[in-house]
């Protein structure tokens, strides 16, 4: 163990996640047990770079393991890309002396972190927050079950009145990049067709699968499409449906910020509290620059530059179940 490391500070960055919280708490409380102080940053990297960093104790991170969002605030900071935002943060770490970083987030929060590491030559380890769950080194990252579930909730009732009502519904779900959300509540929600970046689907192929729906005489039709799905805006693509196919009544529902709030789920905040405790006890093992995840129910430590330089995959086994399941 490294010895010399007395002080850690934690933040977390970009967009929220359920269960940060639990994982600051796990951070905090594992720091305690092993006779580290544990600061808290506000507001992500701009609140290291002004200063916003408070000593944390064990009854601080009290009640909030099952609260959504993060205690510890978040922000995106342009400050932090320049060379004087990064000197202004490295200066108000060493002033507390501060020995090393954890940071919870997503891709943006790691190159960040990378470029910060690399320069001033500080400890950082890093926890996957993020609904998207698109980091490569972490089978599933905080926030994606939470998120998943409740997109799944909001979809099943859509459902309900997409029956009532002999309509075709296009949801929308989070996901930017990545099509993980949208797969797996496409597949458990039961949608017609699912609309993933990471496989293109013509119109003409998602009017295909409409029109084998309406001639087995369905009563309603769920699309799921990803924010960043290739086929365009989700509003766009609905009214070039409803222009070519006419049986169904078409409407729109975009999930949204619905995807971020709430209470996490059970799994969530398992991995949450393992990860917290295992980015602990990496720094005290002397890692450096590198993420916490799991891979088939193992903690494993992948380097940034590797997590942040491929683009994790989708399944292909779920795309191909999705097909065969649309086609009755």
């Amino acid at each position: 163990m490294k010895d010399e490391i007395k002080k850690i500070a934690l933040l977390t960055s970009g967009g929220d996640a359920p269960g940060m919280n639990t994982c600051i708490r796990a951070v905090v409380r594992a720091g305690i047990y092993y006779n580290l102080e544990v600061y808290g940053i506000k507001r992500g990297y701009q609140g290291l770079i002004e200063n916003d960093i408070q000593l944390m104790s064990s009854r601080s991170v009290s009640n909030i393991i099952q609260r959504g969002g993060t205690i510890l605030k978040s922000a995106r900071s342009k400050d932090f890309m320049l060379q004087s935002g990064m000197d202004a943060a490295y200066q108000n770490l060493k002033n507390k002396d501060i020995d090393a970083l954890i940071v919870i987030g997503g891709d943006g929060t790691f190159t960040g972190a990378n470029i910060f590491s690399n320069k001033f030559d500080i400890p950082i380890i890093g926890i996957p927050g993020t609904i998207d769950n698109d980091l490569n080194g972490t089978d599933a990252t905080i926030g994606f079950d939470t998120a998943t579930n409740t997109a799944l909730d909001a979809i099943d009732k859509i459902r309900d009145t997409a029956n009532s009502h002999n309509r075709l519904f296009f949801i929308e779900v989070m996901g930017r990049d990545s099509g993980y959300i949208a797969i797996k509540t496409g597949i458990s929600g039961g949608a017609e067709a699912i609309l993933i970046p990471e496989k293109k689907t013509t119109i003409n192929e998602l009017i295909a699968i409409l029109d084998r729906g309406s001639k087995q005489k369905k009563s309603s039709s769920l699309v799921v499409i990803a924010e960043g799905g290739e086929s365009g805006g989700v509003i766009d693509l609905a009214k070039k449906v409803e222009e070519r196919f006419s049986y169904y009544d078409t409407r729109v529902t975009i999930l949204g910020h619905l995807q971020r709030g709430g209470t996490p789920t059970c799994t969530d905040r398992v991995l949450a509290s393992l990860l917290g405790v295992r980015a602990v006890e990496g720094l005290k093992e002397g890692k450096s620059n590198m993420m916490v995840g799991t891979i088939n129910k193992k903690v494993v430590f992948t380097p940034f530059e590797k997590a942040l330089k491929k683009k994790k995959t989708i399944d292909r086994e779920l795309l191909r179940i999705s097909k065969i399941l649309s086609n009755n």
